[in-house]
């Protein structure tokens, strides 16, 4: 009885070291897959960091240009119903309906137009790219600046509007980005003119 006990411990301790030396190898490969992870992290960033960050118009602008339209527009209806209805007859002032069904289509075509308008700033140049039926794209390198300056016309002072106009030295890369609040667009002129001066004493 005292021999055959020792003889069954001895199993036993063999089973429970091969218990515990279980777990330590599972535990060992499971900082091998945690590693993996922040690699696959570090590769999302890089993917992103070519795409031009867009910003579109403010509001601003569609609400003063459909101001005009109706303004330009529905005198136009008025003189063209009543002038012809009060010298030819009431079946004249049909011809109102004109301007009108134009001032419909065109409501709706200057916001299709004011949503096509939007510019990048990107490492060496300006993206600008607008259009509804013929899409334009225009980019501005910033070492051809030669000027930059905002302008503000009474009507766009009115709804606190101002516009930015880029000078190069070629005339086919010169853009205006109309409609800026007149903090983004002194922001964009003091960015774009120091960008201009840096690039062209690097040249």
């Amino acid at each position: 009885m005292e021999t055959g006990s020792p003889q069954n411990t001895g199993p036993a301790e063999t089973g429970a070291t091969a218990q515990a030396a279980g777990p330590v190898a599972g535990a060992q490969s499971e900082p091998v897959g945690t590693e993996s992870e922040p690699a696959g992290t570090e590769s999302e960033p890089a993917g992103t960091e070519g795409e031009p960050v867009w910003i579109a118009l403010p509001p601003g602008l569609l609400k003063m240009r459909r101001l005009l339209l109706v303004v330009w527009l529905g005198l136009l209806a008025l003189a063209a119903g009543l002038v012809p209805g009060l010298l030819a007859g009431p079946g004249w002032a049909a011809f109102a309906a004109l301007p009108l069904a134009v001032l419909v289509w065109g409501w709706v075509m200057l916001e299709r137009n004011w949503r096509s308008w939007r510019y990048a700033e990107r490492a060496d140049d300006l993206l600008l790219t607008r259009g509804v039926l013929w899409r334009q794209e225009t980019v501005v390198p910033y070492g051809r600046m030669q000027l930059v300056e905002v302008t503000s016309g009474p009507v766009e002072r009115h709804f606190d509007l101002a516009s930015v106009q880029l000078h190069t030295a070629a005339a086919a890369t010169d853009a205006t980005i109309p409609g800026l609040v007149p903090a983004e667009a002194e922001r964009l002129r003091d960015r774009l003119t120091e960008l201009g001066e840096a690039r062209s004493a690097g040249l």
